[in-house]
C-alpha cells in the first residue's frame, strides 16, 4: 500500500476535503490582500501632497514614490478601491462555499456571521484605524507596493473600462478638477493644529490674515480721505517740513487746488536738503515726486507686488469718479499679515478697550468683520466697511454724540463724534426680552 499523501492524512484528521484547504488558503490569502489594501486606501487619501514632500525632504524611504502618488490621487485611489471590493466579494463566496460544505444547509448562516465579523475586524476595521493612528508610516509601506500594482497593465486598463463607464452615467463629472483644500479646509487644518499645540496662537493667526489677505482690497485698509495729512503744491519747504515733523510722516501728498488734484508726493529727506542748501522759502512743487495711483477696489496682494516691484512705498487711492478716497502705504499692507506695528513715536488709542460691564469701546473705523468676530455676533454688512458706516447707515443722519442703534441684539452708541463723523463707538450686548429679541438693523435714538 502507498503510503497516505498529506493532503489525504489533513483531510482524515480534519474532515475537510483537498479542495477544502485549497479554498481555505485562498480566503486567507485574500483577507490579506484586502487587510492591504484597505490600509493603503486609508493611509493615502489622509495624506496631502505637502505631507508626502515633507517625508522626502526628511529623507523617508519610498517618500519618492508617495509624493509620484500624491501628484495623481485618481490614478491610484480606482484601481485600489477595486482591487479590494474583489478581494472581498471573492473571499466572501468562497467562505460561502467552504461553509455550505461543513455545515449544510445552516452554512449560509455561518459564513455569513463569518464574513461580518471576521472580514470586517480583519479586512477593515483593524488595517483602517492602524492607517489613522499611523498615516506616515502606513503610506510609505504600502506606496511602493500600490505604485507596483498600479503600473500592471491588465489592473490598469479594468480599471480605467470600468472608470469610463461610470463616466456615461455622470456625463463626464469625474474629469472636472478642482482645488482639493479649500481655504475654509486650510483654516480647520490651522485652528487644529493650534488646538493640539503644533503650531502657535501667533502662528495661526498669521495663516489666518495671509490667507484673508488675498480677498481684501485697498479701500478696507487705506487711511480715508478725512485723515489724510497734505500739504499745498505753494506752501513754503520750511512749512511743509514743520508739518512732517508733527505728523511724523516720511512722505506728505502734495495737492494743487484740491485734495482731488494730487500733484506728487514729498519726501522729507528732499524737504531738508533743500533747507540745508538755503531753500526754506521755496514752493514744495520743486520738490515733488511722481505719485502712484490705485483705484480703491484694488486687491492689496496685488498692491504689494507692484510696490516691490517698482519700488515706491505709498500709493494714493481713488475712488470711481477719479477724486481722492485715501492713501494706502506699504507698512498699512504689512500690518494686514502681521498686525499693529507701532514705533516709540506713535500715539494711538487701542482700536478695541474691553469695559468692566461687559462692553467694549471700538474705534469707529474698525472693519465690520472683525468687530463680528469679536462680539460673536452677526451684525449686518452691506456698502458700508466699518462700524462707524453701519452706525449712519442705521440712523440715515448725521450722528451726533450719545445717540443709539440696535442691531443683531446689540445696542450701539456713538460715544465721540469729531465734525461729521463717528470717531468711537461703545457695544453693548442686550438682554433678551420676554417677547422676543430685537429686530436686526432697528434703529433707535437716545442717550449713551
Amino acid at each position: 500500500m502507498r503510503p497516505p499523501q498529506a493532503a489525504e492524512l489533513l483531510a482524515h484528521i480534519t474532515g475537510l476535503r483537498p479542495v477544502d484547504s485549497g479554498l481555505i488558503a485562498a480566503i486567507v490569502l485574500l483577507i490579506i490582500a484586502s487587510a492591504f489594501l484597505a490600509l493603503a486606501e486609508t493611509s493615502l487619501t489622509r495624506t496631502s501632497q505637502a505631507r508626502a514632500r515633507g517625508l522626502r525632504d526628511e529623507g523617508r524611504r519610498g517618500a519618492g514614490m508617495l509624493v509620484r502618488l500624491m501628484e495623481r490621487p485618481e490614478r491610484f485611489l480606482n484601481p485600489v478601491l477595486l482591487l479590494e471590493l474583489v478581494c472581498q466579494l471573492v473571499a466572501a463566496s468562497l467562505v460561502g462555499v467552504v461553509a455550505e460544505h461543513l455545515f449544510g444547509a445552516i452554512g449560509v448562516f455561518v459564513g455569513i456571521v463569518f464574513e461580518v465579523v471576521v472580514i470586517f475586524v480583519l479586512g477593515e476595521a483593524i488595517p483602517k484605524n492602524w492607517a489613522i493612528q499611523h498615516p506616515s508610516r502606513a503610506a510609505l509601506f504600502s506606496a511602493p507596493i500600490v505604485t507596483a500594482v498600479t503600473r500592471f497593465p491588465p489592473v490598469r486598463l479594468l480599471a480605467g473600462a470600468l472608470i469610463g463607464l461610470a463616466n456615461v452615467f455622470l456625463r463626464g463629472g469625474a474629469h472636472r478638477r478642482g482645488p482639493y483644500v479649500t481655504e475654509q479646509e486650510l483654516l480647520a487644518l490651522a485652528d487644529v493644529a493650534q488646538e493640539e499645540a503644533v503650531i502657535e496662537t501667533e502662528e495661526a493667526a498669521l495663516i489666518h490674515s495671509i490667507i484673508s489677505f488675498g480677498d481684501t482690497v485697498v479701500r478696507e485698509v487705506m487711511v480715508p480721505r478725512p485723515d489724510m495729512v497734505a500739504v499745498k503744491a505753494s506752501d513754503r519747504v520750511g512749512e511743509v517740513i514743520e508739518v512732517a515733523m508733527g505728523a511724523g510722516y516720511s512722505r506728505i501728498p502734495v495737492y494743487d487746488q484740491s485734495i482731488d488734484d494730487i500733484v506728487g508726493v514729498a519726501y522729507t529727506k528732499d524737504l531738508m536738503r533743500a533747507d540745508r542748501e538755503g531753500h526754506r522759502d521755496d514752493e514744495v512743487r520743486g520738490l515733488v515726486r511722481p505719485a502712484h495711483f490705485v483705484p480703491e477696489t484694488k486687491r492689496v496682494s496685488e498692491l504689494m507686488r507692484e510696490m516691490q516691484d517698482q519700488k515706491f512705498h505709498m500709493a494714493l487711492v481713488v475712488d470711481e469718479y477719479g477724486g481722492t478716497a485715501g492713501l494706502v502705504t506699504l507698512e498699512d499692507l504689512i500690518e494686514e499679515l502681521v498686525g499693529e506695528i507701532v514705533d516709540e513715536f506713535d500715539v494711538e488709542e487701542p482700536v478695541v478697550v474691553p469695559l468692566a460691564n461687559g462692553e467694549y469701546r471700538v474705534n469707529a473705523r474698525m472693519p465690520m468683520d472683525e468687530v463680528n468676530e469679536l462680539l460673536h455676533a452677526d451684525l449686518p454688512e452691506g456698502d458700508w466697511d466699518t462700524v462707524g458706516g453701519l452706525m449712519l447707515s442705521l440712523l440715515g443722519h448725521m450722528a451726533s454724540e450719545g445717540e443709539a442703534v440696535e442691531a443683531d441684539g446689540h445696542r450701539l452708541v456713538a460715544e465721540r463724534v469729531q465734525g461729521r463723523r463717528i470717531g468711537r463707538v461703545r457695544i453693548a450686548k442686550l438682554e433678551p426680552e420676554p417677547g422676543g429679541e430685537a429686530e436686526a438693523g432697528e434703529a433707535s435714538v437716545g442717550e449713551g
